[in-house]
């Protein structure tokens, strides 16, 4: 496919009396962009460059006769004109995939991802039967600046989900962070947002994924990229017991020796 390329400089002066101008040599920039030297008209007010650039590979005929599909460059937003060069100046890469940045998949993000969260369950990784164990499994946003495609991106991941197996064939997904009775103002052995209740003793591995949302920012805001990201955690042992109940005639503080104290 063609692209044509007009740079229109409006002071003449700066190629008047320039060798290379009149003998229809240019800068390497130049060169380096269309392939050839372009051709220079002179009308006494400005100098118009004009010249053609053929991408490799492309050939799209859209006028019905033959000739190749053209398209203007897209606009520069910066150069710097000298008298012997012109520097042609990228534009900032655009967003969603629009422009010169390609479209950012979760696949590409891959080096900015959080660590795997820790679990755990209290008290000590342990519970008693039919009672609540309270699961702790917690991240925030994290937040990391880098390149991709040789742009300059941060990328930002924001928890949104945690999906809990149990070990006991039951698993549950929430929303909020795991967090501890203390944190919340409750006694030991209450329900919370993240506990579960084992209907039997024994040792059961519990596992947790979290699940991120991501956005990237090229300096024009954040936008965000489609799909999520699961990060698993280690899983963990959690050893449950029974606990059984007897009525006494003495408390353990009154009589230390006696059964079950």
């Amino acid at each position: 496919m063609l692209s044509k390329l007009v740079v229109a400089v409006v002071f003449a002066s700066i190629f008047a009396g320039n060798p290379a101008a009149a003998n229809n040599t240019c800068a390497p920039q130049i060169l380096a962009a269309l392939g050839h030297c372009p051709i220079a008209g002179n009308d006494g007010s400005q100098i118009d460059i004009t010249g053609t650039k053929t991408d490799p590979g492309t050939s799209n005929p859209s006028d019905g006769q033959g000739n190749p599909d053209t398209k203007p460059f897209a606009p520069l937003e910066k150069c710097t004109i000298t008298s012997t060069s012109i520097e042609f100046c990228p534009a900032s890469p655009a967003v969603n995939g629009v422009g010169e940045m390609p479209q950012v998949t979760l696949t590409d993000l891959a080096q900015f991802a959080p660590a795997p969260a820790t679990l755990s369950a209290e008290p000590s990784n342990a519970g008693i039967a039919d009672m609540p164990t309270n699961f702790l499994g917690a991240a925030s946003v994290h937040t990391q600046s880098g390149s991709i495609f040789g742009f300059p991106v941060t990328v930002r991941f924001s928890p949104v989900g945690y999906d809990y197996t149990y070990g006991d064939g039951t698993n549950a997904t929430v929303t909020a962070a795991g967090r501890s009775w203390e944190d919340l103002g409750q006694a030991q052995f209450t329900p919370t947002p993240t506990s579960h209740v084992y209907a039997d003793r024994g040792t059961y591995t519990a596992g947790l994924s979290i699940r991120y949302s991501a956005e990237v920012d090229l300096g024009r805001g954040w936008y965000p990229v489609a799909g999520e990201l699961t990060i698993p955690t280690a899983p963990q042992q959690i050893q449950i017991f029974e606990a059984h109940t007897a009525l006494v005639a003495h408390t353990c503080t009154e009589r230390p020796t006696a059964p079950g104290c």
